[in-house]
């Protein structure tokens, strides 16, 4: 019987050498620097608010193999100050990629110290870093990647001296935004002439009057139809479906309503024309120009005043003035873009930009049938589309046309987007906004007309 366990107290002391033995030798990873991130980087990384929700990066590694019968995980962390000692950990997985959201990269900026004020003496650009932990639980076993450096740039918020300041009125009636019941009223900007205020508005059918803070307090319209607004009973100016600029000079009370706008056309767009209305250019009163955020395709674009041949304007020269020259096609590779135009001197760019639109079964199929609504930066943060027309379903919202950052509203609806639920709409003509500036997050409207 001695013998017996004397033979098992040997058996079990062999197999515990062995097992010691091998876990000595199963450590196989690469040591720290050889194990190294595998996907491209950029040589800077460019951050607005408006993208928050898209991915900045999305780093990517081999396998890492420990010989172990457990699983390998892998911990991205974050690093402000380059020696890991403020270490973040951005996200944990079993794969091989992890994505970082622009959101998150601008809270590390912020970190970082830097911003996009101008007035400020902190820097719009600066260095944040980042590494892959691998490791194996089960055996206490890890390993560390080199360590990677992005350069992360905010541009900075430029004031051109040309800006105004929003107006205290706005355009309510059936014919903008059901009397106020559907969404805010249409807005008004001051201007250069003291006392004028300017209205660039899409209308339907029906009628409108003017009034205060979206108050119906000292509300105005035209009962005698002679150009002068008056409180009067019956004063409700009749109108027809359209893009108008409205002007309303509060010193004598009168005003002008005119049919307005400019928008993109051409091969590069909508086949000149024929394959649907131009990209409408929206105001930015903060710069005094006209924007239009679009997806435009290999080929030429101009650009045209009420989707008519009538005042056409393009590029002759290319010397980033538009003109009225024969042969003066503006050629275009495909793309997303921000085109901006200045009507006091002709001016335009065209700059390669983040398109917010509209996807949904309420629209477009989820994108299988045609691209989405888009909208436009009209200022910095805040997007804008309007005469859009939905169909009763749902929607979300998403960058570029694709379904990287795409944000709904969870419920219960409260306004305010995130990575969560479709929404909900009815068949319609709508103004869309939304405002990645709202401290409580990206909030949106739907004005149903």
């Amino acid at each position: 019987m001695k013998k017996i366990k004397i033979l098992l107290v040997l058996i079990v002391a062999v197999l515990g050498f062995n097992s010691c033995e091998k876990d000595e030798l199963v450590f196989t990873a690469k040591a720290p620097g050889e194990f190294a991130f595998t996907n491209n980087f950029l040589p800077q990384y460019v951050l607005t608010s408006a993208t928050s929700a898209n991915i900045g990066e999305r780093f990517t590694w081999e396998s890492q193999n420990f010989e172990v019968p457990t699983a390998v995980n892998y911990e991205l962390q974050g690093s402000v100050s380059g020696d890991f000692t403020d270490l973040i950990v951005i996200g944990s997985t079993s794969g091989n990629d992890q994505a970082v959201t622009v959101g998150k990269l601008l809270s590390m900026a912020a970190d970082a110290g830097l911003d996009n004020d101008p007035n400020t003496e902190d820097p719009n650009t600066g260095d944040v870093y980042f590494r892959l932990r691998a490791y194996s639980g089960a055996n206490a076993i890890e390993t560390l990647s080199s360590v990677q450096t992005l350069t992360l740039f905010l541009p900075e918020i430029v004031d051109t001296g040309g800006g105004f300041a929003i107006s205290s009125w706005g355009v309510v009636g059936s014919g903008y935004n059901d009397w106020g019941g559907a969404g805010p009223d249409g807005t008004f900007y001051t201007t250069a002439a003291a006392g004028v205020i300017v209205s660039y508005v899409n209308l339907v059918t029906g009628d409108i009057k003017f009034r205060e803070n979206n108050e119906w307090v000292g509300d105005v319209g035209d009962a005698n139809l002679d150009g002068i607004l008056d409180s009067d009973p019956d004063n409700n100016i009749a109108v027809t479906a359209g893009d108008y600029k409205i002007t309303i000079d509060t010193n004598d009370m009168s005003y002008t309503i005119e049919p307005f706008s400019w928008g993109v056309v051409g091969s590069g767009y909508n086949d000149w024309g024929n394959a649907g209305d131009d990209a409408k250019f929206h105001y930015d009163y903060t710069t005094d120009t006209f924007k239009v955020g679009v997806q435009l395709i290999d080929g030429d674009i101009k650009i045209r005043p009420l989707n008519t041949w009538s005042g056409d304007l393009g590029d002759a020269n290319l010397d980033g003035i538009l003109d009225a020259d024969a042969d003066n096609n503006i050629a275009v590779t495909a793309g997303h873009y921000l085109i901006t135009m200045d009507l006091k001197d002709n001016s335009y760019s065209i700059v390669a930009a983040p398109v917010w639109g509209v996807v949904g079964s309420g629209y477009n199929d989820w994108g299988n049938a045609g691209a989405d609504a888009a909208l436009t930066e009209i200022q910095p943060g805040v997007m804008f589309g309007d005469d859009i027309t939905l169909i009763d379903g749902e929607i979300k919202f998403r960058a570029d046309n694709t379904w990287d950052g795409d944000l709904g509203d969870n419920a219960p609806a409260d306004g305010i987007l995130e990575a969560g639920d479709n929404i909900p709409v009815t068949a319609g003509n709508y103004v869309i906004s939304i405002d990645f500036n709202d401290p409580d997050g990206p909030r949106y409207h739907l004005t149903k007309r």
